[in-house]
């Protein structure tokens, strides 16, 4: 799957219960796990060990999980449950119907607690054919090859150039997310205003706020 060298080549089925039996899961998350999974299957392990790379500091291992599913929607804190118990970073592949989708987390070491990362957050591709789906592994180190990955899922929604960090966009996504929700819940609530003075008053500050999610594009694209 996805054309990756035949030394990365794992192919173990995982019983799903290895990932909630011996966790203090919520019943939730646990019929979540029962009901919305079919099989998992360990298909690839990426590493300087199975590839001819560097090692990566931040990135040690990119574990590549094949996950057929009995819906094409399936809870994100599935796909956390099992990020934060692996202590590497993972493609997801979900299958269903014939059609796949890959997914995979920003992944940073936790700074306290038991789990080894925390995921920010999750980019996932189109519901695709296995034809159509297409990784493709690039750069001379595992933090390289984990990077662009994550810049192949997310595509136009992490832009940034040779310059910016996986973070640094990480980052400014977040920050526009949060400037769009502000310029949203504004609109709103001067659709309800009654009075001139303050309808004006909030145009004046979506505006504002647009200026400065053109402002944070522009920076964005000339880093």
């Amino acid at each position: 799957m996805l054309g990756l060298p035949k030394s990365t080549e794992f192919n173990k089925r995982i019983p799903k219960q290895k990932f909630y039996e011996n966790l203090s899961v919520t019943p939730a998350i646990k019929t979540a796990f029962t009901e919305q999974i079919k099989i998992i299957y360990w298909r690839n392990k990426l590493a300087a060990t199975t590839l001819n790379l560097a090692p990566g500091k931040l990135v040690t291992e990119i574990e590549a999980f094949e996950i057929r599913l009995t819906s094409p929607d399936l809870d994100e804190d599935i796909l956390r449950l099992i990020d934060r118990e692996i202590p590497y970073h993972i493609l997801f592949l979900l299958e269903y119907d014939g059609k796949y989708q890959a997914a995979m987390g920003y992944k940073e070491a936790a700074s306290s607690g038991k789990a080894a990362f925390k995921v920010e957050r999750y980019y996932r591709t189109e519901w695709l054919t296995e034809e159509e789906l297409s990784l493709h592994l690039e750069g001379l180190t595992i933090d390289a090859v984990y990077e662009n990955f994550i810049r192949q899922i997310a595509g136009d929604r992490l832009v940034g150039n040779k310059n910016t960090t996986l973070k640094e966009s990480v980052e400014q996504q977040k920050q526009r997310e949060q400037i769009e929700k502000q310029i949203a819940a504004l609109e709103t609530k001067m659709k309800k205003e009654k009075q001139l003075n303050r309808k004006m008053e909030l145009k004046a500050e979506i505006k504002k706020l647009r200026q400065a999610l053109v402002n944070a594009q522009n920076s964005k694209i000339e880093r």
